[in-house]
């Protein structure tokens, strides 16, 4: 695409315009389409077939990435973000790819890729033909937003698995209609099958004949997350969906062998950590290796090796063990993202964070080099 990549945001996100939904979707499907409400406490929820999704707290904050700055050398909560700022009040870049590009350049990151905001909580609808049309919705609106900086801006796709038929045609208008290089998924089950399920081969199958990368990326809510009926508070929810629904889905991948049958499918667990991806894999091999009594798999190589092979993990700015993750995987295995706009995410400076933390010889790699790899960018 003649440009040099350096720095590279594996996971930014979008703020989906409030009514953009009932302006890109089929007309038939117009007076069901998802929408950004406003219920009876006040507070900004996402309702769809009936459902109100979201924290009760509201989601007005979710483009607040100013919630949080770097201090002297640590990320402090920063007290100038009002706690009732309104949903279209979020930073303007979510909304506005040209003021995007100024916040990219102040960190310079070359390139971003786009995942959803509103749009993480598609999976929950329950209805396959309306998950469709809200995906190609919102996969129409995320190219127009990224077609005015074609080789700084790339949308990922949201992909219906509620019906493997129309997520395996959704994928095939992303890359051959849009020129997506990658769609999304949930962890979560869907339809109550793990993401490894064979019922889903041929959605794996169409991703690897159309080089099609697959980013997996949780949302809080919405679907069925283990763990947490377990607690009441939202921060533990989060805790425990985001990280525990990815080791699930990355043991559901490796073990019942998606890796195996589809060696060239290129998956990436995003936005739960990365630093228990290694003990994840070193505990996935051990019971490989115990052939006599936990090895139920059809597996011919250790998971790690799968996983080296073709899988890439994102890990986060503020995390402590990135050396030992490097040293494992090795550093083209590792992402990194800003998580922007959302308020847990790092702006400005997550690119200095994680190349503090690298020698030089492993810091483009880290920073650019395995996004490159995952998203096939040359």
């Amino acid at each position: 695409m003649g440009r040099t990549y350096n720095v590279i945001d594996s996971d930014g996100h979008v703020l989906e315009p409030r009514n953009f939904w009932q302006e890109y979707i089929d007309p038939k499907y117009r007076d069901r389409a998802p929408e950004l409400i406003v219920d009876e406490a006040g507070k900004e929820r996402f309702q769809v077939e009936g459902r109100l999704l979201g924290p009760p707290a509201g989601l007005g904050l979710i483009g607040a990435i100013g919630v949080r700055e770097k201090v002297n050398g640590q990320w402090v909560h920063a007290p100038r973000v009002e706690i009732d700022m309104a949903y279209t009040q979020g930073r303007a870049g979510g909304f506005d790819p040209h003021a995007r590009i100024p916040d990219m350049d102040l960190d310079g990151i070359d390139a971003a890729f786009l995942y959803p905001s509103l749009g993480l909580f598609a999976g929950a609808i329950a209805d396959p033909q309306l998950a469709a049309a809200a995906s190609r919705a919102y996969n129409r609106w995320l190219a127009d937003y990224c077609a005015p900086y074609p080789d700084r801006l790339f949308g990922v796709a949201m992909l219906p698995m509620q019906s493997i038929e129309l997520a395996v045609e959704e994928l095939r208008y992303a890359r051959n209609e849009l020129g997506m290089r990658a769609g999304f998924l949930r962890p979560n089950p869907y339809n109550e099958k793990m993401l490894g399920h064979r019922d889903y081969d041929v959605f794996w199958a169409e991703a690897q004949d159309l080089d099609f990368s697959v980013g997996i990326h949780e949302g809080t809510g919405g679907m069925p997350a283990v763990g947490v009926e377990r607690f009441r508070s939202f921060g533990a929810k989060h805790m425990v969906s985001h990280t525990m629904e990815m080791m699930l889905a990355a043991l559901s991948i490796i073990w019942d062998g998606v890796c195996e049958r589809f060696p060239k499918v290129r998956v990436g667990f995003l936005e739960s950590g990365g630093g228990w991806m290694a003990p994840w894999l070193d505990r996935m091999d051990r019971h490989f290796e115990d052939k006599g009594l936990f090895n139920d798999s059809t597996l011919t190589m250790p998971p790690s090796e799968y996983f080296k092979r073709q899988c890439w993990i994102s890990y986060e700015p503020v995390e402590g063990n990135l050396t030992h993750l490097v040293d494992y995987i090795g550093p083209h295995k590792v992402l990194w993202a800003t998580d922007y706009p959302h308020p847990d995410g790092f702006f400005p400076g997550a690119p200095e964070q994680i190349a503090e933390k690298l020698p030089e010889e492993h810091q483009h790699a880290v920073l650019a080099g395995g996004a490159m790899q995952f998203y096939n960018l040359s």
